[in-house]
């Protein structure tokens, strides 16, 4: 049985590889096994149109090219409310693409936390951030499932194709709850499965790594959020991302969904 810390090692080296290798970028390539399609546009974009999330984040105010890689799989600052003096938390931040986002809306006043694993992201997004002079921009070392972060102290949280990699699900919605304030909200963009995803996938680090084999059933992802103490849960935006078909093609074992998922922590 795969371990956790075997699992966190897996996605630090390949997104480490991500930030040395550009080329290899992109959160659902199908590296794992022959049978799994995921994803065949740019990153997993917001519909089933090839290259349209590129295209999206290109439109909105403080992208930073730099700064992505392609790695998500969906718009979580677009349905976030995000206001100015806010301070938003971006969980899974890597080179800082979606917090240069939501840093343009909440502007001088506002404050953005990045907090991602990878070492090799953490340097990235933060020369990014240096090298236009942010400075309400921060970008921390650690992991979803123990954020350094206080409690009550955080606005809005956003993440984007993160927490399907991460192995302790509930102890990450935990944490996100108890960083925000009452009243306080999220917005994630995430990978969900429906139907039968194989042992095999599931057991898979590379898959794993490539956001299939962490993809936990959409009813059960939702009950995680609920159970936590989170109201106001709701899918903001659903498409299908991929499938996992039987190993001759003939038909198809469990679909893969990119969710944006919505929720208030009650005030």
């Amino acid at each position: 049985m795969t371990s956790a810390d075997e699992i966190k090692q897996a996605v630090r080296e390949r997104y480490a590889e991500i930030v040395l290798q550009p080329s290899n970028a992109g959160c659902c390539s199908p590296t794992a096994t022959a049978d799994t399609s995921c994803c065949g546009g740019d990153g997993c974009g917001p519909s089933d149109t090839p290259g349209s999330l590129a295209s999206s984040y290109a439109n909105l105010p403080g992208y930073v090219p730099e700064a992505d890689y392609g790695l998500g799989c969906g718009l979580p600052t677009e349905i976030a409310r995000l206001a100015p003096g806010q301070t938003v938390l971006d969980l899974g931040s890597g080179a800082g693409n979606d917090a240069f986002v939501a840093r343009a809306i909440v502007g001088e006043a506002g404050h953005v936390i990045g907090v991602d694993m990878t070492e090799a992201m953490i340097a990235k997004a933060r020369a990014n951030a240096e090298k236009r002079g942010f400075t309400n921009v921060e970008f921390r070392l650690g992991e979803i499932e123990a954020l350094p972060v206080e409690a009550d102290t955080v606005d809005v949280v956003v993440s984007n194709c993160v927490l399907n990699l991460v192995p302790d699900k509930r102890q990450a919605f935990a944490e996100i709850f108890r960083v925000l304030r009452p009243g306080g909200h999220f917005s994630i963009s995430d990978i969900v499965s429906e139907g039968e995803v194989p042992a095999d996938i599931r057991a898979s680090l590379a898959a794993y790594a490539a956001c299939i084999g962490g993809a936990v059933d959409k009813a059960d992802y939702l009950g995680l959020i609920t159970a936590t103490g989170f109201t106001n849960v709701r899918i903001a935006r659903e498409h299908v991302a991929g499938s996992l078909n039987t190993p001759d093609g003939s038909a198809v074992r469990a679909r893969l969904l990119s969710i944006t998922v919505y929720a208030d922590k009650p005030a």
